[in-house]
């Protein structure tokens, strides 16, 4: 066996492609809707288990387009990152609710409580500064 056909459905393919990969297999990494759209089939694990065994053999299952590992690593980085941006923000409009919440508009004051003006005033709140001229 020098073949192996595995659906890719979620995340839970990635390592164990690299570990095929790694161990001299042609892994055809296919995509789940063009192996259940087949009429007259039972629909369980077991037989789509049988089926993707059957597949490649007869040359029905055509593998999906996989780039090379250095884009799939930069793809990788660049969701990782747009991951960490979309958290950022959420945690900015955390602490703005959290600051309107304590009747503390700082939206009327200042245009960005993320510069250097509005990480000041946090910073000394947080240190427990209440005079408004200091």
């Amino acid at each position: 066996m020098t073949t192996v056909a595995m659906e890719s459905t979620g995340v839970y393919w990635m390592p164990l492609l690299h570990i095929l990969e790694a161990r001299g297999f042609e892994v055809a990494l296919v995509h789940a809707r063009h192996v259940n759209n087949v009429p007259g089939r039972p629909k369980t694990a077991r037989f789509d288990g049988r089926w993707l065994q059957k597949l490649p053999t007869s040359g029905l299952l055509a593998p999906s387009f996989r780039p090379p590992e250095d884009l799939c690593q930069l793809r990788s980085l660049l969701r990782h990152r747009d991951h960490l941006l979309r958290r950022t923000v959420k945690h900015m409009q955390h602490r703005q609710k959290s600051l309107d919440q304590r009747h503390l508009h700082v939206p009327h004051v200042l245009s960005d409580l993320t510069g250097v003006t509005g990480r000041r005033i946090l910073r000394a709140m947080v240190a427990g500064e209440r005079d408004p001229r200091t």
